[in-house]
């Protein structure tokens, strides 16, 4: 199973992976935080990305993708990261340290991390 930042979620639904991305995600299931779906609708809410939040192309979408609950093991695991930023991205990262699910993702910090495991 993988953990899929954000923006990578986004990049899926629109077709607009990256090849590497596009292999390691058809390799394995997927998998995001919570977080995500407040992001997407933020994103939404605020004009940056059009994506019809009660079409079908992302219910089908997000029925395939499991979805983990933010937990008090994932926000005790926050103060474990090796960078500080966006509360999403920790959010995010975390998610994929407690659960020991490789992230997906193209954030420059969140690939410089030594302890998040990363999807390469």
């Amino acid at each position: 199973m993988l953990n899929l930042d954000t923006h990578v979620l986004i990049y899926a639904l629109a077709g607009q992976l990256t090849a590497k991305e596009q292999r390691l995600l058809e390799s394995d299931s997927w998998s995001i935080s919570c977080i995500s779906l407040w992001e997407i609708s933020k994103l939404v809410q605020l004009g940056r990305i059009e994506v019809d939040l009660d079409g079908a192309e992302l219910t089908r979408l997000l029925s395939r993708v499991h979805t983990w609950p933010l937990t008090l093991d994932i926000c005790r695991s926050i103060h474990d990261l090796d960078f500080k930023g966006d509360p999403a991205d920790e959010i995010i990262a975390a998610t994929s340290l407690v659960h020991r699910v490789p992230l997906v993702t193209r954030d420059r910090q969140l690939n410089r991390s030594r302890i998040i495991p990363l999807a390469r």
